[in-house]
């Protein structure tokens, strides 16, 4: 079961002008489940997209990588999954080229202007012709407020789709914004989530929607892990389309772009969270926040550290307070002139470690109380900077090795 996460209210998401989307049952992997996706772009929208750092990334990265590295007038995005046709070489090559050629076709658009994605199975061969034969269904399904529709599509071993909504004001317009995602296991995107796609009406020029895709990922999914593993394919797509009546977004540093990008992130968070808050036999969302780094990256390569450590999760999921795990995890971190003597560790409100010491106040049965909560935020302060970050993870339980042993099952 999530932690305390439900279904999105499909009357909550509000609908972008400009995209509209449709889904159908292709029987890629199983029968009778919502398995495709195309969400389609009027004239005039932009997308951006940052991609996984996987070097064994998937085929239908490379051609989307391609295609918008060709164009800017992005009209359709297709979505399969059951199948993420990952290390299937030339031949999967040619299967992503095909399905944009198939539905470039019926949208009579150029195969460049159609951005492929793919979950599931790695090396397994695209069973393109269903692919294909399920289109002219997601064409005739179009429609504005088919998001939570469209969430449901993109699902593997999510147990719940994942979708989020919401307005902002630029220059006296009201903006929507509207988002899904997928994820549960494979989770450790380093650039954003397995598959993520945001959308809003705003009018945002080129250059700056791409760095807003990577600045929110960056607050977002790139703050995220469930087990630590990189996928093939993970995506994370902003389109923007230029429907709403608002002059363009066209300076990064104007308070209009700030605005944008505040909403962009915030979807993205609430996305980021979800995945967590589902993650593969999840039980705890827990939230690790390191303070008092000298930079950043350094507060996040400790953070990481301790949300990847299977000792550090395990004892989450036994609400053991076996919390010496979590100073060892900050000790190996990587940051080779941390002063151990100055650390300080919290459990929530309890002060466990001081000064790189169990603190003498500390009793166990106050770390067990919050260790029996469903959320926790572990929080640690280095004391060698003002720099801080937060990554979000949960506990890895028996459940998690049941759905992974089974997975292809």
């Amino acid at each position: 079961m999530p932690v305390n996460l439900s279904a999105p209210d499909p009357q909550a998401l509000h609908p972008i002008a400009g995209v509209t989307l449709g889904t159908a049952q292709a029987g890629i992997r199983k029968p009778g489940r919502k398995d495709l996706l195309v969400i389609r772009l009027d004239d005039g929208a932009r997308a951006a997209a940052v991609f996984t750092q996987n070097r064994f990334c998937a085929a239908p990265v490379i051609v989307a990588r391609e295609h918008l590295a060709s164009t800017s007038a992005v009209r359709a995005l297709v979505v399969n999954t059951g199948n993420a046709n990952a290390g299937t070489g030339g031949p999967g090559l040619a299967a992503a080229r095909a399905t944009c050629d198939a539905l470039a076709k019926l949208l009579e658009c150029s195969p460049a202007q159609v951005l492929p994605f793919s979950t599931g199975v790695i090396m397994e061969p695209l069973p393109v012709d269903r692919v294909t034969a399920g289109l002219p269904q997601c064409l005739r399904n179009l429609g504005p407020n088919a998001w939570a529709d469209a969430a449901e599509a993109i699902m593997t071993t999510d147990t719940v789709p994942k979708a989020a909504s919401g307005r902002f004001r630029v220059g006296g317009a009201d903006i929507g914004i509207t988002g899904i995602a997928k994820g549960a296991g494979m989770i450790r995107p380093n650039m954003a989530t397995m598959l993520g796609f945001v959308a809003t009406d705003a009018r945002v020029a080129g250059p700056l929607l791409q760095q807003a895709v990577r600045e929110a990922a960056g607050r977002s999914f790139n703050c995220i892990t469930v087990d630590g593993d990189t996928s093939t394919n993970d995506s994370f797509v902003l389109i923007a389309s230029g429907r709403a009546r608002m002059p363009e977004i066209a300076d990064a540093k104007s308070a209009e772009y700030a605005a944008f990008r505040n909403a962009v992130i915030d979807i993205s968070e609430r996305l980021a969270q979800a995945i967590i808050r589902d993650g593969e036999g999840a039980t705890k969302f827990i939230t690790v926040r390191v303070e008092g780094g000298r930079d950043e990256s350094e507060c996040r390569q400790v953070a990481y550290a301790v949300a990847h450590s299977p000792l550090v999760k395990t004892a989450f999921f036994a609400s053991d307070p076996n919390l010496g795990r979590i100073l060892a995890a900050v000790g190996y971190a990587g940051v080779t002139d941390l002063d151990v003597g100055k650390v300080d560790l919290y459990l929530d409100d309890v002060l466990v470690a001081k000064g790189g010491g169990r603190h003498a106040g500390y009793e166990e049965a106050d770390g067990q109380r919050v260790m029996k909560q469903s959320e926790i935020t572990v929080r640690i302060v280095l004391a060698r900077g003002d720099a801080g970050a937060s990554v979000w993870t949960c506990d890895l339980s028996h459940d998690y090795v049941s759905i992974n042993a089974d997975y292809r099952s």
